[in-house]
């Protein structure tokens, strides 16, 4: 994080020091679980690439890199020195990717519900107002990232991750053919990687 958004984020402690308060705590705590999510969702997308699905693995990377920032977020507000903290992480284990998607969104939706919102209010009455705001913020995209990896789920449960009920465009994510139809082709027929490479071709810009 460059030092200008370091010192930005210090700022939202409006003159006050955080050591000794619960809010330094739940700032540790939340860092350590999005550092640790991140290194999970980077394995989950090893496994995920190794089954076939490489949108999914991709979508773990990005949700990675979110949760890096997350954790960044988290870790300006503290002033350093050791601090010690009791809390539960998930201790699970990389199985498939079916099963690591409903464990990434069970994550994600402890810290929407949960957590989060009771740091929040923690910092509230200890008078840290925008360290309140800045977890509710991240609690909202935890929110968003719990809904994707349910629907990705949904898609590998019910084989609708390379097929669809009706006809749909595809793309093919290394040399970007765009196919029509309802599943898409074994192998690209321009650069011959494997179906694991289509994806359901978005038009969100």
């Amino acid at each position: 994080m460059k030092a200008e958004l370091r010192a930005r984020f210090a700022s939202y402690r409006a003159g006050k020091s955080i050591k000794g308060t619960e809010t330094e705590k739940n700032l540790l705590k939340a860092f350590a679980g999005e550092s640790q999510a991140r290194n999970r969702y980077h394995m989950f997308a090893e496994c995920a690439r190794e089954e076939g699905y490489e949108q999914i693995a991709a979508i773990f990377e990005e949700t990675a890199h979110n949760e890096k920032h997350h954790a960044q977020v988290f870790f300006a507000f503290l002033e350093g020195g050791a601090v010690e903290i009791q809390a539960a992480y998930p201790a699970g284990i990389v199985t498939n990717t079916y099963e690591n998607l409903l464990a990434a969104a069970m994550g994600e939706h402890e810290e929407f519900v949960e957590l989060y919102p009771a740091f929040a209010e923690v910092a509230e009455k200890e008078g840290f107002i925008k360290i309140a705001n800045q977890f509710r913020m991240i609690a909202k995209v935890e929110k968003e990232h719990e809904e994707r990896y349910r629907r990705l789920a949904a898609n590998v449960k019910d084989g609708k991750v390379f097929a669809k009920d009706s006809e749909t465009v595809w793309v093919c994510r290394e040399c970007g053919h765009v196919h029509v139809g309802k599943q898409t082709p074994t192998v690209c027929p321009v650069c011959q990687h494997p179906k694991a490479y289509f994806e359901v071709r978005a038009l969100n810009y």
